[in-house]
Parts: C-alpha cells; structure tokens; sequence
C-alpha cells in the first residue's frame, strides 16, 4: 500500500473517532453544566459522576430502529443524516491543532471550512422537506432562512481579519499573531462572529428550527436511531469547527506558554481554548430564553450585518492607511 493512502486511510480513521468522542465530550460537558447552573448533580448513575452515560445513550440509539414515515420520499429521508454529517467531518482535516498537528496544510482551508459548514443547511432542507411532516418543514423553512441571512455577518467579520493578514491558510494567520491575539485589535468581529456561530450551530438563544415547545423537535421529529444521532454528531461537530476558527483567527490557535512537548506543546493550547469557548456556548444556552422568530432576523439585519459592515469599512480603511 502507497504511504500517502496509509496515511489519509489513517487520517480519516482518527478524525471520524475524534468527532464521536468530541460528542460524548460535549453531551457530557452539555448535560453537567446544566445541571450546575440548574443547582442540581446531574448525571450521577452510570460510572462514577455519570462519565459512561452517553456511552450508554449511544448505544441505545445505535440499537434503535430508524423508522421510515408513510408517505415521505424513503430515498431522501435516509440520505438526509448522512449529507449533514459527512461535511461536518471534512473541517477537522485542515484544522491546525499544532505546529505539526495539521492532516492537510491548505492555502485555501478557511474557504475550504465554510464551504464544507454550508452543506449542513442542505442536509436540514433535505431532512425537512422528505419527512412529510408539517412540524419538520416548519422548522426547515426557519433553519434555511436563519443560516442564509447569519452566514452574511459572520463572513463579514472574518474579512476583517483577512484584510489584515491577506491569506486564507489557517497556520498564516495563525503566525500572523505573532505579538498579540486578534482579539485584542477585533473585539467586535470576535463578538459578531460567535453570535453568528451559535446561530449558525442552532444552538439557543437561537434554536428556532428545533424549537421542543412549538416543533416537537423540529427538522428531525420523525428521525431515531443513527439517523436522529448523525443530525446529533454533525451538530457537535460543527460546534467545535466554530470555536476552533474562532480559535484560530482571534485566540492565537496553537500558541501558548512553551510545553515540553516540541511542536506538539500546541495542541494543549488549542482545546483549552476551543473548549473553553465551547463551555461559554453551553453556558449561554441555560442562561438566556429562546428568541422570537421576528426578533431572531431583526437582530441580524438590523444590528449584527450593519454593526461588521462598519468594522470591516474601519479596517479596511486603516490596513490601507498603515
């Protein structure tokens, strides 16, 4: 076997095991934080503090059958899961974890990243539309129309850092932040894009599509077993991409304090930080109320879009001037 094939063949075997135990990492970091702020233990039962309970969960689910609704197109239904989650995959094969920790080093990999992110919406408009289910399509419709108009603000803040790097390769910019953070020059951009990330991940105050009061469960009601844990996986996958380019462009990426770890010191820094803001998206989910729908898309034409049009317009102008 060619060592280039040994090696993607490898790469793709890691990188699948990495997105399963990053969702059993944050089901558990989701169900425990909830808990604390809710004054309560939380998981407790199976494994000491209830470490092996998503463990369990998965296997129920993978147990479970995926029953097919009467009257749904049976083609698509199936095919939906596997569209949302495939994508979500790709991301980490060019996120750089470290200096050397990086499957594939891209000149384009931002590009590549929210190319790859925007094939989910497809997979919802998919899972909705074949469900034959009113409640599915309802939250499709919501999902397709949040997605389009928060990917706007989001890509408009990350311009601002590209204006001032001039690349789209992670590990440049990550060098680029050789004296100071991104964070510190781009509060705004960093603050309009998280927002637009939890947005863009469904995740509340912004879970409109999935909305349990109103939707039942939204674009996957009718979904179970592997199909409804795919639409799962892809969420929590997605979630760390978000706060692992929100990593890299704003928080330094890999850097850190020294580690005697050689170039691999890097990957330490790297899921202290994503995890960290992963924990702040937890955090604001149990702490602030669902939105309305009307008040979901005014906050983001009317506040979000025209607030990083002004920061990108300023950076542009002072990138020119300096």
């Amino acid at each position: 076997m060619p060592p280039e094939l040994l090696r993607m063949i490898i790469a793709a075997v890691l990188v699948v095991a990495f997105v399963f135990l990053n969702a059993m990492i944050l089901g558990y970091m989701e169900r425990k934080v909830s808990a604390h702020i809710q004054r309560r233990p939380g998981l407790m039962e199976v494994g000491p503090h209830g470490i092996l309970q998503l463990l369990i969960d998965g296997l129920k689910l993978i147990g479970k059958q995926l029953v097919v609704p009467e009257g749904s197109n049976k083609f698509l239904f199936r095919l939906a899961p596997v569209l949302s989650f495939a994508p979500c995959v790709l991301p980490f094969v060019v996120i750089p974890f470290a200096r050397k920790l990086q499957i594939v080093s891209m000149d384009i990999s931002l590009i590549f990243i929210l190319a790859m992110t925007s094939i989910n919406v497809i997979a919802i408009l998919v899972a909705g539309w074949a469900s034959n289910n009113k409640y599915s399509l309802f939250g499709t419709f919501r999902s397709v129309a949040q997605a389009v108009s928060y990917e706007i603000p989001m890509l408009l803040s990350l311009l601002s850092i590209i204006l001032m790097t001039s690349t789209f390769s992670l590990q440049g910019i990550i060098a680029a932040q050789k004296y100071y953070w991104f964070i510190l020059i781009q509060p705004l951009a960093f603050i309009i894009y998280f927002i637009s990330g939890m947005a863009e991940t469904n995740r509340a105050p912004f879970d409109m599509p999935e909305a349990e009061s109103e939707l039942t469960a939204g674009f996957h009601t009718e979904y179970s077993g592997m199909g409804f844990s795919f639409f799962f996986l892809a969420e929590y996958a997605n979630m760390f991409t978000v706060c692992s380019i929100a990593t890299v462009l704003f928080l330094g990426g890999w850097k850190g304090i020294p580690l005697p770890l050689g170039d691999y010191t890097g990957i330490f820094w790297f899921m202290l930080k994503v995890y960290g803001l992963l924990f702040v998206m937890i955090w604001v989910r149990w702490t602030y109320p669902r939105v309305r729908f009307d008040q979901l898309m005014t906050f983001c034409w009317k506040y979000l879009i025209p607030f990083a049009l002004v920061n990108l317009l300023i950076t542009a102008v002072l990138v020119k001037l300096l």
